[in-house]
């Protein structure tokens, strides 16, 4: 698969995981984690570490995130053999509230290949 067709796949699972995310449902992220992912969310003390913990966090989000439109800006895609950083910034909207995200994650092809999130770090933008 060339590169630029890896790109738009990344591409592609990450806006089909933010779509249902924005809808309150975390499970096409929790689909496309590995069970070795490493998480940081400016909301986390600190970093979590396997599915399992990053799954429990979004268990108490679940039905709670609701953002009726958003922005995926500047998407870049790194790619090395099996490996790809994709790395944007985010504008969601949640009724007057506006935030500002800056996001990398760090994908990895599988034994079945499938990419699979392996890091995964989120940081609000300082606007101010």
């Amino acid at each position: 698969m060339e590169n630029k067709s890896k790109e738009k796949e990344i591409i592609s699972l990450e806006k089909s995981a933010l779509e249902e995310w924005n809808r309150g449902n975390p499970s096409e992220y929790l689909k496309i984690y590995s069970k070795d992912i490493t998480y940081f969310d400016p909301f986390q003390e600190k970093r979590l570490d396997g599915l399992d913990a990053v799954e429990k966090l979004y268990e108490r989000l679940r039905g709670n995130i609701s953002v009726e439109k958003y922005e995926m800006l500047n998407p870049v895609v790194e790619i090395c053999q099996d490996m790809a950083v994709l790395s944007y910034n985010l504008i969601s909207c949640s009724g007057h509230d506006v935030y500002r995200w800056n996001c990398t994650e760090v994908y990895r092809m599988e034994a079945d290949n499938q990419w699979k999130i392996i890091h995964n770090h989120w940081s609000l933008v300082n606007t101010q």
